[in-house]
Parts: structure tokens; C-alpha cells; sequence
């Protein structure tokens, strides 16, 4: 489970970067995975219009955007984005990082591709004001609401506040440290009372990403899916991804990882204390806490190394290995494992 927050004031540590820390803490201590995004520093390029995301799908800037911000966008289960309040928008850094998103919408609108985790993904805004006027979020709110929309995901809340303006002003706000607390268990619980389901096979690179996206679309809020492979490689096949989105489905952001990591997200870890970035500031940071072991691993036929797991149900499906195949022969193995996902997860055959 993971929670992504954009953090979009140039000064760090101020009154919105607090507001996102307590909720993020929060979540860490329901064993979510965190990470924060922080516009002043992230090290990405603005849009330029060219509208090359909107011919082939992906952008044409050669930055790391995609393959390092994509991948994390399309692997939270809840977006944050938290934003102090620059002439009725957000800050310029934020504003240009959120621009490049065209790319996702694009692919979404244009491409009618799905990302998997749309049914339960969810997002919010947090934001800050130093003034009192009736319209002051209204500029916030619309760019946060299209691009948590673009990202795959539902706007489901706000906590927005007036009259904060020097460093600090928001720790004085009556009754936040309890209204951050109800926000946590209102978005997070329903997400936590998932099962867990782990889809392995050797690479990670074909057929356990399927069944993983095929899963999250069809049940991911009732599953907290996740997929790993016992020698992992570097990337998945094209010919995967390209059966996926005949489907519909958008797994081109997806990364093999080990069995290894995937089951370390479930042994406590020590939040991380923040890295300075001169002048004692803080570019990015990222925590984890315990959460419960899978319910169910599946595994591909391909007699993955799998570690025991007590109480875990153990299932095998003798699938053939798209590695290397054309798409002609992927469709077959992409349709039996759909089938056998739905059998699975929704009773069905």
C-alpha cells in the first residue's frame, strides 16, 4: 500500500509541507509505504506544448520524469497534493511538473487506456491561504481535481485553511492534529481491510503483471495486489504491455521487482529521517511500517523459489512464458490468465 504526496511550496517545512508530513505519518503508522514529491527540487523539466504525448504517448522531454515520477504515480493507491496559494494557483515548479502529466492524460483520453488501480485510487488537496476571500482555493482545487483525474485517480476531499500565511501559522489551527487523524482512518481503512494477494512468476516481466492488473481492475478494492518475480528483469516485455492495452489496461509504468522486496514492505521499517539539502531543508523523503503478509500467493507454473508463508494459501497455474514471444502468441496467455483472475477474485468461471 502507498501514499504519493506532491508537495508544491517552494519553501520547505512551511505550512503545507506540514499539513502533508502529518497526514503521510499517519499512514506510515497504518503500514503505508510513503513518499513525498517536492516541487522546489525535483528535477524536472515543464511542458513545452510540442503535443508529442499526444501522437505516441509519451513525451518527448529526455528527462527522467517518466521512468522515475510515472512509475510512482501509477503504483499509489492515494495522491496528496498539498499546495500553498500563489496568485489563486499553485507555484510555478509544482504548476510545471503538473503540466507534464499530459502525457498520462493523453494516454487516458486519447490512447483509452486504463490504469488498473482507477476504481479505487484516490485523491486530495491540501492547501493554505494567508487571505480570507469566498474564490481563494477555487484555482487550486480545479488544476488538482483535472490532474487527479489524469493521474487515474478520485478526488475524494480537501482540508484547506485561511488566514495561515508566516512559517508556521498552521500548527496553531484548533482541532488539526485530530482532524488529520479522522481524514487517515476515513481515506485509508477501506484500503487496509483489503486482502492481500501476491502474483509471482520468474521475471516479474510478463505473466504475474497481468494477473496483477487484471486483479487490481476487476477487485482491487476488496485486494491489495502485488506482483514480484524470483529473478526479476530489468523491464517488462513490450509484447505484454502492448496485449494489456488491447485490453484497455495501461502497464507500460509498471517495474519487475524481487519476492525479496516485495515481502519487505511487510517487516517494520523506521521512518526515515529527512536528508538535509542545504540550509537544513529537505528535498525528499520516504518511510514504512508493518503491514499483514499476503492471504494468497499465485504462482505461474514456472516453479518460482517462493518463501514459505504461514497462513498464506498457496495456488499454481501452469502457464506458458510469453519471454520472447510475439503478440499473436502473448494474447492466448494474456486471455487464460484474465479467466482464471476472474474464477479467482470474483467467484466466477
Amino acid at each position: 500500500m502507498f501514499v504519493l504526496g506532491f508537495s508544491a511550496s517552494p519553501r520547505i517545512k512551511g505550512n503545507s509541507d506540514y499539513l502533508l508530513t502529518l497526514f503521510l505519518e499517519e499512514a506510515q503508522k497504518r503500514g503505508f509505504e510513503t513518499e513525498t514529491i517536492h516541487g522546489a527540487t525535483a528535477p524536472y523539466e515543464p511542458c513545452i506544448g510540442c503535443g508529442v504525448c499526444e501522437k505516441k504517448g509519451h513525451c518527448s522531454i529526455k528527462d527522467n520524469l517518466e521512468s522515475e515520477l510515472f512509475p510512482l504515480v501509477r503504483r499509489a493507491d492515494v495522491i496528496i497534493f498539498s499546495s500553498p496559494v500563489y496568485f489563486y494557483g499553485i507555484p510555478a515548479r509544482m504548476k510545471g511538473i503538473i503540466d507534464r502529466m499530459q502525457t498520462l492524460w493523453s494516454r487516458k483520453y486519447r490512447f483509452d487506456l486504463k490504469d488498473p488501480r482507477e476504481s479505487y485510487k484516490k485523491g486530495l488537496l491540501f492547501s493554505v491561504g494567508a487571505t480570507r476571500g469566498m474564490t481563494l482555493f477555487d484555482g487550486i482545487r480545479l488544476t488538482t481535481r483535472y490532474v487527479l483525474d489524469a493521474m487515474g485517480a478520485q478526488y475524494v476531499g480537501e482540508r484547506c485553511y485561511v488566514g495561515i500565511d508566516a512559517r508556521g501559522d498552521i500548527k496553531h489551527q484548533e482541532g488539526l492534529q485530530e482532524d488529520m487523524v479522522t481524514l487517515t482512518d476515513e481515506v485509508l481503512s477501506p484500503l487496509q481491510q483489503r486482502k492481500k494477494v501476491l502474483f509471482a512468476c520468474r521475471e516479474n516481466a510478463g505473466r504475474s503483471q497481468m494477473a496483477a492488473a487484471f486483479a487490481r481492475d476487476m477487485a482491487g478494492d476488496r485486494y491489495d495486489v502485488i506482483s514480484a518475480g524470483s529473478e526479476p528483469a530489468m523491464a517488462l516485455h513490450p509484447q505484454v504491455i502492448e496485449a494489456m492495452a488491447e485490453k484497455g489496461l495501461d502497464i507500460a509504468y509498471e517495474h519487475p521487482r524481487s519476492l525479496a522486496e516485495a515481502l519487505s514492505e511487510n517487516q517494520p521499517i523506521p521512518v526515515k529521517e529527512d536528508t538535509a539539502v542545504g540550509h537544513g531543508e529537505t528535498e525528499r523523503k520516504s518511510g514504512r511500517a508493518s503491514s499483514p503478509l499476503p492471504d494468497m500467493l499465485v504462482t505461474m507454473g514456472c516453479k518460482e523459489k517462493c518463501p514459505y508463508i504461514p497462513g498464506c494459501q498457496m495456488i499454481d497455474w501452469n502457464l506458458s512464458d510469453p519471454a520472447g514471444e510475439s503478440i499473436e502468441a502473448v494474447r492466448p496467455i494474456r486471455d487464460e490468465i484474465e479467466k482464471k483472475v476472474r474464477a479467482l477474485l470474483l467467484g466466477t468461471q
